[in-house]
């Protein structure tokens, strides 16, 4: 114990994968893990150049997410993943979502379980979301499907980090044209609304907290990932 010894609690250093980072959310977890001073590094799997340079980042660029052999030894040595690749289902079959969502996210998160059992897996999942996996909403019994396998798989922990609407951090370059549009709302949104509505800065925050603190409830919804987000 720190009293005992006199000395300070040595914190956990984290060392995380980040996926998606050509995309809103990814680039503003990106973003908040190369600022916290508790990021010790982090590696980007992108299809295509992030077009973010800096002494903690290291990046892979892998075209095909369903076949991680080429790259799998690199994956090793880290204790966490924050996982937010995804697509809209928006014109898409179930059939082809469910390829672009569960699959392409099980293929990999089933490998690094295998490669880093201390890892602490953050999913980025959604409001909505159905864990029944029997609702009428195809995107959200998808979702669900996803969140209950991730939650089965032998990481240290795993968190599925649904939140409604976000507020981007200013001066990044991903921002979904709808957000840009909905930023003067937000203060209005956060008072009517505060269990609904979470920051980006929030979002990357609180994964970071995940590892180094940990958090009681597996499926994280907006004021989880808030009250997180200031632990």
């Amino acid at each position: 114990m720190a009293a005992e010894t006199g000395k300070p609690e040595k914190r956990t250093k984290v060392r995380a994968i980040v996926t998606g980072a050509t995309g809103m959310v990814g680039e503003g977890v990106l973003h908040e893990c190369l600022q916290h001073p508790d990021v010790e590094s982090v590696l980007v799997v992108n299809r295509k150049p992030c077009g973010v340079t800096h002494p903690k980042l290291t990046e892979i660029i892998h075209s095909d997410f369903y076949d991680l052999s080429p790259i799998e030894s690199r994956l090793a040595g880290y204790n966490a993943c924050f996982f937010c690749l995804g697509v809209s289902s928006v014109g898409m079959k179930e059939e082809e979502y469910s390829r672009k969502t569960y699959d392409l996210t099980i293929h990999m998160a089933e490998r690094l379980a295998g490669l880093n059992p201390d890892m602490v897996f953050c999913y980025v999942s959604g409001v909505g979301t159905d864990s029944t996996e029997k609702g009428k909403s195809m995107w959200a019994r998808v979702k669900g499907r996803t969140e209950n396998r991730l939650l089965r798989l032998p990481f240290r922990r795993a968190y599925m980090f649904r939140p409604g609407y976000i507020h981007p951090t200013k001066g990044l370059n991903n921002t979904h044209r709808y957000y840009a549009a909905l930023t003067w709302l937000y203060p209005v949104l956060r008072r009517v609304w505060p269990g609904s509505v979470i920051t980006l800065r929030e979002v990357g925050k609180a994964m970071i907290h995940s590892v180094t603190n940990g958090y009681e409830n597996a499926i994280l919804h907006s004021k989880d990932i808030a009250k997180l987000a200031r632990d």
